[in-house]
């Protein structure tokens, strides 16, 4: 499958690895003759205070919409922007003419089908099940699931045929509510300034205006609990980044931040970090084998 148009999602909010990533599969690409990657990225109005997820999520003093169950936050940030690369649009911030390919496929009435990268994993199995197989401009189809590749398959061919140094880190933003614990580790040791915005982000929604914590429920203020309590009370309402956990606590009581929530920087404290990320880490992700900064 030799694609005609390969799309990025830019949010300005990715690791530095996934931009070293993309710079290397720039060169790839280049030697295979395939087409160059597109970045796509939302443009807001002027005026609007922000152009970007975070300084949204800063602005409205809320956190990402995953962590409350929804998926606004990719649907806006990531997938229309990247259709709007494809189609184009008429008119707003966002105004391009469409991509060529576009234009064939009205012409000669093709569909154009998307592939997209859900492994054969248990999870990427549901998510792909409960996707429609077409919808008003793109058909869509897996072709790792096509070919019974779990994410360990990928990691393996990618070590084979390009090294052990392409294997890409998760591509996600540093805030994202999806983040597992082995990934808050290894942004401790690598990005701390990052880990310390998120923590931020996390304590501006849960104090902010539009806070849907309950302190009767939980029986103190969440700054209080984050600062002096071992864990939240069990309870359907979300209380962080983590959903049923916060960032801030989970760095307070991993000893991952000092008492005014920075990141300790230590060259220990960092070996520690990266001791942690690698334990709690599975075989299906890139182990990060460059020396510290």
């Amino acid at each position: 499958m030799r694609p005609h148009i390969i799309t990025f999602a830019d949010l300005n909010a990715e690791k530095q690895l996934t931009l070293d990533h993309l710079d290397q599969m720039t060169r790839v690409l280049a030697r295979w003759d395939w087409p160059s990657i597109i970045l796509c990225r939302k443009k807001t109005l002027p005026g609007t205070g922000y152009d970007d997820l975070y300084g949204n999520c800063i602005a409205n003093e809320t956190l990402p919409s995953l962590a409350f169950g929804m998926k606004s936050c990719s649907i806006k940030w990531k997938q229309k922007p990247q259709d709007t690369g494809i189609k184009g649009a008429r008119s707003g911030p966002n105004a391009g003419a469409p991509h060529p390919i576009w234009l064939e496929a009205q012409r000669t009435g093709q569909r154009i089908v998307k592939l997209i990268g859900y492994d054969c994993s248990p999870a990427d199995i549901r998510r792909s099940r409960n996707l429609p197989e077409a919808d008003a401009d793109f058909d869509y189809e897996y072709p790792l699931q096509i070919l019974g590749l779990a994410r360990k398959d990928c990691v393996d061919i990618i070590t084979e045929v390009l090294g052990p140094d392409h294997v890409p880190v998760k591509s996600a933003c540093f805030f994202c509510p999806a983040t597992k614990l082995w990934e808050l580790f290894w942004l401790a040791a690598h990005q701390p300034d990052l880990l310390e915005r998120a923590l931020f982000l996390e304590r501006n929604a849960l104090t902010g205006r539009h806070s849907r914590f309950d302190e009767f429920q939980f029986g103190g203020p969440w700054d209080e609990l984050v600062r002096n309590a071992d864990r939240f009370p069990s309870s359907n309402t979300t209380v962080g980044l983590g959903r049923s956990f916060a960032w801030n606590q989970w760095a307070r009581v991993n000893g991952v931040v000092d008492d005014n929530f920075r990141v300790k920087r230590s060259e220990a404290d960092r070996a520690r970090f990266l001791i942690m990320a690698d334990r709690l880490r599975g075989d299906g992700n890139a182990r990060d084998t460059r020396s510290l900064p």
